[in-house]
């Protein structure tokens, strides 16, 4: 009797225990949401005016930025004073200079052998501004604040949570954490950075002695939107180690991915697998609200953030304990495949990060007045036949259109919710 209180006893601690450590988590899961809605709602307010590169928003944004990773800790990259060592400061432009800057911080590594070797991991913070005529706004007539919550707060929200993880956990290779500025006018921040890394400077601190030092780079770009557990991973190809991680890692951590070879692609990382360093691009995709004023905080999906953050956690843990090096493949851009071969468009932008569990490929946006809006097709639809002929990823849509001749009039296959339609569609030559 005795013997059967104390197992009782014993078996009451444990499961008390066990609850007390669940609730503790799901208490610290919703603080770090917490803390990246607010990062989302202050980098896309009205007050930040688009974050648009040496404005005051743009200011007001690194200022927020540098406080954070100031109040982690975490080690500057310049030397000189506290408030301005974490900026690398760049001047760009032919007609109209602009001085802005990256905002970067370090994670030296732990162990002896491997913290010579450093991982960046990066988003841009930049954004659009008040939009206008050549400014990349998807409404170019329209001025107002485009303010950027997916693109790219979303990203700079899930980076610093990345930051104040491995500030705790610490890593065995060291982590540099960069937010990118001018990423919206050429991947400027980037370029900039990697040239910065090239070129001896007395004033670099806490960083590799040369380019060489980087061993790969994980860029965050677009990850608020995320959609039945599913996001892209691009650059998988750029290693060999690379798909088998991410495959794995996606498995421990329930969300579906869509791995994509080339490391190419509009964002920071194609200035990195340009200088022959393997990347990983993680994305949720693109939506109606891309590049307008209609991208803002309340649009998020925060418990996807949260998902994007509990697999990032994993992947950069995974390949900063990798035992050597990553090599590096190149690999050829699919983005480009065969584009000066097409003689028709549809008028629509595909998913092209592939975020998408159902057969067929997303149109994520639709072009008002475009053959594909014109025949009936709308946002969302899954494109699965085009002209009697699958249609199951980005490659194979290129493949498509390679093939089909303006004037003339094809069938394409959508699913559409649950619905299978068929709409006829009158093709037109793109726009030069």
């Amino acid at each position: 009797m005795h013997l059967n209180l104390n197992i009782a006893v014993f078996m009451n601690k444990k499961i008390w225990l066990l609850s007390f450590t669940i609730a503790l988590g799901l208490q610290i899961q919703a603080q770090r949401q917490d803390d990246m809605r607010q990062t989302v709602e202050y980098l896309a307010s009205q007050e930040l005016g688009g974050r648009y590169p040496a404005t005051h928003g743009d200011t007001l944004a690194s200022e927020f930025i540098v406080s954070q990773l100031r109040s982690m800790k975490l080690k500057p990259i310049v030397k000189g004073k506290k408030e301005t060592g974490y900026y690398h400061n760049f001047t760009y432009g032919k007609n109209e200079k602009r001085t802005t800057h990256n905002i970067i911080a370090v994670i030296p590594g732990k162990d002896k052998r491997l913290k010579n070797e450093y991982i960046v991991v990066g988003s841009h913070y930049d954004h659009l501004g008040m939009g206008g005529e050549g400014s990349g706004s998807r409404r170019p007539d329209t001025l107002g604040v485009h303010p950027g919550a997916d693109d790219n707060a979303s990203g700079d929200a899930v980076v610093l949570q990345l930051a104040r993880h491995f500030k705790k956990t610490g890593s065995p290779r060291s982590i540099i954490f960069a937010f990118f500025g001018a990423e919206e006018q050429g991947l400027v921040g980037s370029k900039f950075f990697l040239d910065w890394m090239r070129h001896d400077d007395s004033r670099r601190i806490n960083l590799p002695d040369s380019l060489k030092g980087i061993v790969a780079m994980v860029n965050l770009d677009m990850v608020g939107r995320m959609r039945d557990h599913a996001m892209s991973v691009s650059g998988t190809g750029t290693s060999s180690s690379f798909k088998a991680m991410v495959e794995e890692v996606a498995q421990l951590s329930g969300v579906h991915v869509s791995c994509i070879p080339d490391g190419y692609g509009p964002s920071d990382q194609a200035s990195f697998v340009a200088a022959d360093i393997p990347v990983l691009f993680i994305t949720t995709g693109g939506h109606m609200e891309y590049h307008t004023p209609a991208d803002v905080p309340a649009t998020l999906n925060y418990d996807g953030m949260q998902q994007t953050l509990d697999f990032s956690k994993l992947l950069i843990a995974r390949l900063a304990a990798l035992p050597e090096a990553p090599d590096y493949i190149n690999v050829p851009s699919t983005q480009t495949m065969k584009h000066a071969k097409f003689k028709v468009t549809l008028g629509l932008m595909p998913d092209v990060m592939g975020a998408n569990t159902i057969p067929g490929l997303r149109a994520d946006i639709v072009v008002a007045g475009k053959p594909a809006h014109n025949a009936g097709i709308r946002s969302g639809d899954i494109i699965q036949e085009i002209d009697g002929k699958a249609v199951n990823d980005i490659n194979e849509y290129m493949e498509r259109l390679s093939e089909l001749k303006a004037g003339t009039t094809i069938p394409v296959k959508v699913l559409r919710g649950e619905e299978v339609i068929v709409f006829q569609v009158h093709l037109t030559p793109p726009v030069r």
